[in-house]
């Protein structure tokens, strides 16, 4: 029997950080979580870690008691991508990825898909926290990254998909929109004083769980630290302080 996702809370900051598992093979992930020293609850395996490890890496992950955001950013013809969040069903991840550029009939098919215990509840990426508006400007749209945003959050929230991925900028202009149903997450988190990487659009954890995000990602903040584990307790203590009446850290 394939497993459940898992349930979405968001009653404390634990159950608001993600921590991006942004590395090459199966060996390197889990002596990363092992280092994070049971500080979260959910970690984003992405395509590089996920095309190296499969399935069989997220069942290790399950096993150890945690929720799994994959974050395959799926965008193809419709049949192929409602095939491809049918195959990821029995993996037991929480979270799935799709691109909003793919258009209407493609969210549509993702999510009639989605729409089963045992899916992955789908979230809409939106516009990468890693392109600014010349960026975005030379791929032919011609309105701003937050314009582009919101046109595309409304694309996918019609097309029945109520979770969204969007930088710290957006996003209060999004729970304003979409209200508080909607499931926002926002990567391209930098605590005070770090590096920008290859980031353009970033806010620290304080800001962006203010302005109205459900969830954040951090990666290289936490897992290039000497030491991950605490550097995940700092950030959960930040997200703390921006949660209002924040239950403990556990």
């Amino acid at each position: 029997m394939s497993p459940e996702r898992d349930p979405i809370l968001l009653s404390n900051a634990k159950d608001r950080l993600a921590v991006a598992l942004d590395v090459p093979d199966a060996r390197v992930a889990l002596d990363l979580v092992d280092r994070l020293e049971d500080t979260c609850r959910w970690l984003k395996v992405g395509m590089e870690l996920y095309y190296a490890a499969g399935n069989a890496l997220l069942a290790e992950l399950r096993a150890r008691g945690y929720s799994i955001f994959l974050d395959l950013k799926l965008h193809d013809i419709p049949n192929t991508v409602a095939g491809g969040v049918r195959s990821v069903m029995g993996a037991g991840a929480g979270l799935l990825t799709v691109h909003a550029g793919g258009g209407g009939a493609m969210l549509r098919a993702a999510a009639d898909v989605a729409n089963q215990p045992t899916a992955p509840r789908l979230l809409a990426v939106t516009v990468l926290t890693s392109m600014d508006a010349a960026e975005l400007h030379a791929t032919g749209v011609s309105g701003s990254p937050a314009e582009q945003v919101l046109r595309l959050a409304r694309l996918a929230w019609t097309s029945g998909i109520k979770g969204m991925v969007c930088s710290a900028e957006e996003v209060g202009a999004l729970r304003k929109e979409l209200g508080p149903e909607a499931f926002l997450v926002v990567p391209g988190i930098r605590p005070a004083g770090s590096a920008k990487d290859d980031q353009r659009r970033i806010a620290t954890p304080q800001d962006a769980i203010a302005a109205g995000a459900s969830m954040l990602v951090v990666g290289r903040p936490i897992t290039k630290a000497s030491d991950p584990g605490q550097a995940a307790r700092e950030i959960l203590a930040q997200i703390a302080q921006a949660i209002p009446n924040p239950a403990l850290l556990n």
